[in-house]
């Protein structure tokens, strides 16, 4: 055999992820066994390690505030798992979601209601539900993962979560054939978690959405993308929301350099 050929068989040989899918070179994106999803966006699934979502592990995303863009960030993915384009498994369990969802608006992004399962906590003290997760949650979240039978979870978990908690949903996402995503605060950004994807969401203006990749199978991510997101407001919600938009713009930058005093 020629020695050219007998290098490059030992080389893809003893390439990391051949020896096992939790290894990967420092300079590459990981490369994964298990089928991801696509995201619908290119220009993310171009810096997601697989091209796309993972399957059967923890996806964070780490929101200033909810309702930047989130929803409609997993609308593409979501819509495929509702319409079986991903698997047998069509059902989209939403743990704890901030609001009411809007049966409307997910179904202008082509997401199936009749697929979504929604479960509260009990509540437990007044607020208490802010602040730490109720323990019936995340038995029904972990449950969940570990059946097998579910399309995709999203679980809004508070800032105050113990390690061993996110293991163990770690751990049980592992048998989860689907994306699970955790929407956090994104004061949780400095804490370590097993999530081996974590994202920050920011809102970048209307329809706009900057994506930070705080971490990754694979190099940091110098600048943070900025993704077009599927529109809401009719055409003339949106031409007034751009001029309010303006007009903030102008007043905030008179306020930072007002105008000298007369002599």
């Amino acid at each position: 055999m020629n020695p050219v050929s007998v290098v490059a068989a030992v080389a893809r040989t003893a390439a990391p992820e051949n020896l096992h899918p939790a290894l990967w070179r420092a300079h590459q994106l990981a490369r994964t066994r298990t089928a991801v999803l696509d995201s619908g966006f290119a220009a993310l699934d171009a810096e997601l390690p697989g091209g796309g979502w993972p399957r059967q592990v923890l996806t964070e995303l780490l929101l200033s505030h909810p309702g930047v863009g989130e929803m409609r960030l997993l609308a593409p993915a979501l819509a495929g798992i509702a319409a079986g384009a991903a698997g047998s498994a069509h059902n989209i369990m939403l743990f704890d979601p901030p609001a009411p969802l809007c049966a409307w608006a997910l179904g202008q992004l082509g997401v199936e209601t009749q697929s979504l399962i929604v479960v509260h906590g009990r509540d437990g003290a007044q607020g208490a539900r802010h602040l730490l997760p109720s323990a019936d949650l995340l038995w029904a979240l972990e449950q969940a993962l570990k059946s097998g039978q579910v399309g995709a979870v999203l679980a809004w978990l508070p800032a105050r979560l113990r390690a061993d908690a996110l293991r163990r949903l770690q751990l049980a996402a592992q048998a989860h054939d689907g994306p699970a995503f955790l929407l956090r605060d994104i004061d949780v950004r400095l804490k370590p978690s097993p999530a081996p994807l974590r994202l920050v969401l920011h809102s970048a203006g209307i329809d706009t959405l900057s994506v930070r990749v705080l971490k990754r199978r694979g190099p940091a991510l110098a600048q943070p993308l900025r993704l077009a997101l599927p529109p809401v407001l009719s055409p003339v919600l949106r031409a007034r929301a751009e001029a309010t938009r303006a007009l903030a713009q102008v007043m905030q930058g008179r306020a930072r350099h007002p105008a000298p005093a007369p002599l």
